[in-house]
């Protein structure tokens, strides 16, 4: 990651309340971090306005594709009038209005035709609607350049966050007792002047690739053990994550009878695949993957951007290594999926 900058006094009057929570070096390390963002539908909104407002140094909007009437729900970076223009150029202006003090760029490329050595120039890289193929591709490119990789997406009411940070340390606030020395008097007296201190640690953690996340033997015993306790929108997030490799497309509201009809036996195929039965994922689910909901890319989005300050200003223990959001169920979970 880039090095520590100094801090001018115009940043430090408008990041003074971010300073006085994680501290002065944490904010240097914050405004060194270049990010590139790629997939600016509602979630990639999100995820701009939060690190943005954080105060990093740079990050470049990545997204090939046109803006749609849909955006128009979730995606408040761009105008209604804007629809039909690229969607990372559209969101430019308003990305930047958020905070002048970060480099806001725009990039009309696919993530696909992108070389593996341009995703080695930033400290953080962030991919949201990409296939599954092209998520695999580049959290391999960014876990052997040690930058820090970030994926997420979604799908009506469900939504996902992955983080793979390698090998990450990071200092953490831990409460310390603290016991105040008076001589003569009794033990229990003592103890009632106990008091807490908090103590800063060094601490560190290992990340696994997303590969090593999705290609699980679930016939193994050892797999079996967990299912019961593995969020049901993980399983959701696999049948999603297959079915726009396979149609090239998320899917789409206005054919919703016979998409629903496609998620289920992308579901059943999904899951032979990694060795379960159907019964899993209830069929209920394909009632609700349609479109992007603002409070679902609010969550989701919130969470991943609080996961990149984590992961640059080095504080704090970041999630390990899945957040899971179910707005059906309206439940957020964190939760360490990876084989042996």
């Amino acid at each position: 990651m880039g090095e520590e900058i100094n801090i001018t006094e115009d940043e430090a009057a408008l990041y003074d309340r971010q300073i006085r929570l994680w501290g002065l070096d944490a904010q240097r390390r914050l405004r060194a971090a270049r990010v590139l963002l790629i997939g600016l539908r509602g979630l990639g909104a999100e995820i701009s306005k939060n690190i943005v407002l954080a105060g990093i140094k740079s990050i470049t909007l990545l997204d090939c594709t046109e803006s749609t009437e849909e955006d128009g729900c979730s995606q408040f970076l761009i105008s209604r009038n804007d629809v039909g223009k690229n969607r990372a150029e559209a969101s430019l202006e308003h990305a930047q209005r958020l905070n002048p003090m970060v480099e806001v760029m725009s990039d009309t490329q696919s993530a696909d035709e992108k070389s593996d050595e341009f995703f080695t120039k930033y400290d953080v890289v962030c991919a949201t609607c990409c296939k599954q193929s092209t998520l695999l591709r580049i959290n391999k490119v960014c876990s052997d350049h040690k930058v820090k990789f970030f994926g997420g997406d979604v799908y009506g009411f469900y939504g996902y966050m992955f983080a793979d940070l390698g090998e990450h340390e990071f200092a953490e606030e831990v409460p310390k007792p603290k016991q105040k020395e008076e001589g003569g008097e009794p033990d229990t007296k003592k103890a009632k002047k106990e008091e807490i201190e908090m103590v800063t640690v060094k601490r560190s953690v290992t990340f696994s690739r997303l590969h090593s996340a999705l290609e699980i033997d679930w016939s193994s015993q050892a797999a079996l053990r967990k299912l019961k306790r593995t969020p049901n929108a993980y399983f959701i997030m696999q049948v999603l994550l297959d079915f726009i490799s396979n149609n090239n497309r998320y899917p789409d509201s206005k054919q919703k009878e016979a998409d629903i009809k496609l998620l289920i036996e992308q579901k059943t195929k999904t899951l032979e695949k990694l060795k379960l039965s159907p019964s899993v994922v209830s069929d209920d689910f394909a009632s609700f993957c349609f479109a992007e909901l603002s409070p679902v890319c609010a969550i989701v989005g919130g969470v991943i951007g609080q996961e990149i300050i984590k992961a640059v200003s080095l504080k704090d223990q970041p999630h390990n290594n899945f957040f899971f959001y179910n707005g059906v169920e309206g439940s957020g979970l964190v939760d360490n999926i990876s084989s042996p």
